[in-house]
């Protein structure tokens, strides 16, 4: 199974720059997710894969072949969609035939129902084979359609966000199953979704696109714990990450000047020696996901007073909305945490999961 190479894409749509000079070297057998808000181009980037668009500029390599020179049905990409219709004449069975009895595949029958057995097995829908699609549930038939393009054993799987219009159970179910069964075929696969639980619970590694441009590649753990600009940590997270108006302040004792002097927070030593080595004090912004935000009862050194608005509740974790004059943001507790609207509490930021953007360029300053 090749791997997939993209280099310096651009495909446009009139005036439109859907994709913007990409980049993205897919490993062989790699389960990849491409994440990004409607209208990133991710979609698009499935289509210049699959040949369905031409690209207007760049390179896209199957391992070592340059799939310019392929016609879309010689790629040997299997294309899992959204909204996966099934033929309704034909029982499920028969939807899972089809696609070997082309003309391009031709299988001999006995091939044909091995094959189609072992699908439906790997699935769970083999008591199903003998339904026709109207008297399947829509999971039923988005396993279908996932059996539809496994069964002809492509080297390359494309899913375009193919468990959004499930419940949010379903969704959890064929997540697991759908990652399970790429592990077990080593198919190289690039999955798109806008849906970021799905990126960062399936993907061996994500990539995440706006407006045609490639933000940031790496493994789940890399894009959340060290996002390169503010539109992937703005993104990536749930809740989203808190941002703060920052100004470094003093010399070898340094400190962060949050909103304008609405608050000021004390570093440790460590922290102080790191900060004050960047060459531009003012004009950047403080992001601190919610979770490395700690609720106290009591004041103490580095910490600062805000006021509770509101607790949300969920079951696992509850979230605690805060305010300092008009600036709001959250904080992750556990489930047993509870405090009233109104309370004053006193807030601590875990230094070493601070992260500083240069409001000017939106890019994350490094650390060291």
């Amino acid at each position: 199974m090749p791997g997939v190479k993209l280099n310096k894409v651009v495909k446009t749509f009139g005036k439109i720059t859907a994709l913007n000079e990409i980049d993205l070297d897919i490993e062989e057998g790699e389960f990849f997710v491409l994440v990004g808000p409607t209208g990133a181009g991710k979609t698009t980037t499935l289509r210049v894969i699959s040949g369905l668009e031409k690209i207007d500029s760049g390179t896209i390599m199957f391992g070592d072949e340059d799939a310019a020179e392929l016609s879309p049905a010689d790629r040997d990409v299997a294309f899992v969609y959204q909204n996966f219709s099934l033929y309704p004449q034909l029982t499920v069975r028969q939807n899972l035939e089809f696609p070997l009895k082309s003309p391009r595949h031709r299988e001999k029958q006995e091939v044909v129902t091995k094959r189609v057995e072992s699908v439906a097995e790997l699935l769970h829908i083999t008591p199903l084979l003998d339904r026709m699609p109207d008297a399947l549930s829509g999971g039923e038939m988005q396993r279908v359609g996932i059996g539809r393009a496994i069964v002809r054993h492509p080297q390359i799987f494309l899913m375009d966000e193919p468990l959004s219009d499930l419940d949010a159970k379903l969704r959890e179910e064929l997540r697991v199953e759908l990652r399970q069964i790429q592990s077990e075929l080593t198919t190289t696969t690039l999955y798109v979704t806008h849906d970021q639980v799905e990126a960062m619970s399936m993907g061996d590694r994500v990539a995440v696109l706006n407006e045609g441009v490639i933000h940031q590649v790496g493994t789940p753990q890399e894009v959340y714990s060290n996002p390169t600009d503010l539109f992937v940590a703005g993104f990536i997270g749930l809740p989203k990450m808190n941002f703060f108006s920052c100004k470094i302040t003093g010399d070898g004792s340094a400190g962060l000047d949050l909103e304008k002097g609405l608050v000021k927070i004390v570093l440790s030593d460590a922290a102080s020696k790191q900060v004050s080595k960047f060459s531009k004090k003012d004009g950047l912004i403080l992001g601190v996901r919610p979770e490395s935000v700690k609720v106290h009862a009591e004041k103490g050194t580095g910490r600062f007073q805000a006021e509770v608005l509101f607790l949300e509740y969920f079951g696992s974790m509850n979230i605690v909305n805060l305010q300092i004059g008009e600036k709001i943001f959250k904080a992750r507790t556990k489930p047993a945490y509870h405090a009233n609207p109104k309370d004053k509490v006193w807030i601590e930021f875990e230094e070493d999961r601070m992260i500083i953007f240069d409001e000017d360029t939106e890019k994350a300053i490094p650390k060291e």
